[in-house]
């Protein structure tokens, strides 16, 4: 059913979620630090999930009975403005979904549905965070960052502030 090129995709995959997660965990520390704590909680969610997305590939790796390699693919960045926060994150999710895409197509050629059907379903997420992404960049040429910003600022332990 595998071949060395399901694990090659399946390896860089595991390294992307891996630097993903990280990327994610970075940003909600600056975001804390900027005093941006809903957007940090926001954050830590895609850390999460992105998480969970090497948890998927590491268990495909090991079901192929392969050694997961726990690498980072990309070494996390601190961003320094929100846009380029954002910018830098479409860019990674973009790269995901070709990456996914094309190691899913393969995956189907050689009859593998398992692996073909895991990065389809983890296209289908980050295609949900690249329309995120999208709208917040839209929303900030829109609102401009100021008030956008305004908009993510808790103030304590009161959700409504």
């Amino acid at each position: 059913m595998s071949n060395e090129k399901i694990v090659e995709y399946l390896q860089r995959a595991l390294k992307m979620e891996l630097s993903a997660a990280h990327q994610y965990q970075l940003h909600a520390h600056t975001l804390d630090d900027w005093g941006l704590t809903k957007l940090a909680a926001q954050m830590r969610e895609e850390m999460t999930e992105e998480l969970g997305h090497s948890d998927m590939f590491i268990e495909r790796l090991m079901f192929l009975k392969a050694a997961p390699d726990m690498g980072f693919d990309a070494t996390p960045k601190k961003a320094e403005t929100l846009p380029a926060m954002f910018k830098a994150d479409l860019a990674d999710e973009e790269e995901a979904i070709d990456y996914y895409t094309k190691a899913a197509q393969h995956a189907a050629e050689i009859g593998d549905i398992g692996t073909r059907t895991l990065f389809e379903k983890i296209v289908l997420d980050e295609e949900g965070h690249k329309s995120w992404l999208e709208l917040q960049l839209d929303l900030i040429e829109r609102l401009g960052e100021k008030t956008y910003s305004s908009k993510l600022v808790s103030f304590g332990h009161d959700e409504d502030d």
